[in-house]
């Protein structure tokens, strides 16, 4: 399904606007290449958005490019993460990616909390941790400011401080996903990860496109990446693309 919807404004907003509806023919009558030229065009003209993206991922996995359609749907859900069109069309491309690989299993509770925010917006997740700030900012008021003594005013203390620091910690987590850990997403079909910064160095695994990695430092023309199974290796940079 392709999202039809009004592009962010600027002086050239009609022609983008065009532009996108005739992309979006060109991917409903099966010209994938001709409308993913087209939904690049838009994009270099300065323009992130989470329905131009979504089209792009869709356009390259109609097209039988794993790794871009991949890329773009994350791309996507970085700027709209409560978007289940954006999430079911990763998950469904995901399953067409060919893992095969051995190593570490995933630490269960960092998934578990990186699942947790994944779909809420930074801003929504700071928002409502200033909403129990002003809650326990009320509560200490009534008790210590007021001398206020009910019955209920201890345990609302209590609640709005557990709240409040578990929002924080999400919130932090959030932050850090989202601009401390730079992530990249394979998208070429034949991907050799090496044990060094050198096309010399021995190989370390063959990946697949499609696979997400986290990029931890960068020599020459490599990437050193780590993969979601907590493999490492290097890798070059023509190899991937950075979410």
């Amino acid at each position: 399904m392709l999202i039809l919807a009004v592009l962010p404004v600027c002086t050239n907003a009609s022609d983008m606007t065009e532009q996108f509806a005739v992309a979006n023919d060109l991917y409903e009558a099966k010209q994938y290449d001709s409308a993913i030229v087209i939904y690049h065009l838009i994009e270099n003209q300065g323009t992130e958005s989470a329905p131009l993206y979504f089209n792009l991922g869709n356009a390259y996995f109609r097209n039988g490019d794993l790794g871009r359609a991949i890329l773009y749907y994350h791309r996507a859900k970085r700027i709209d993460p409560s978007d289940d069109d954006i999430a079911v069309n990763l998950e469904f491309a995901r399953r067409f990616t060919s893992v095969q690989m051995e190593g570490v299993k995933l630490n269960p509770i960092s998934s578990l909390f990186g699942e947790l925010v994944d779909p809420y917006r930074l801003s929504t997740l700071a928002w409502v941790t200033c909403v129990f700030f002003v809650f326990l900012f009320m509560m200490l008021t009534l008790r210590f400011g007021l001398g206020f003594r009910g019955q209920l005013v201890r345990p609302g203390i209590t609640f709005a401080l557990a709240l409040l620091l578990i929002m924080s910690a999400l919130t932090t987590l959030k932050y850090n996903n989202d601009y401390f850990t730079q992530r990249a997403v394979i998208i070429a079909e034949d991907s050799v990860v090496r044990t060094g910064p050198s096309v010399n160095s021995d190989k370390e695994l063959d990946a697949s496109p499609g696979l997400v990695v986290e990029i931890l430092s960068e020599s020459g023309d490599f990437y050193n990446v780590l993969f979601e199974n907590k493999r490492q290796g290097w890798i070059k940079k023509d190899l991937v693309a950075v979410i």
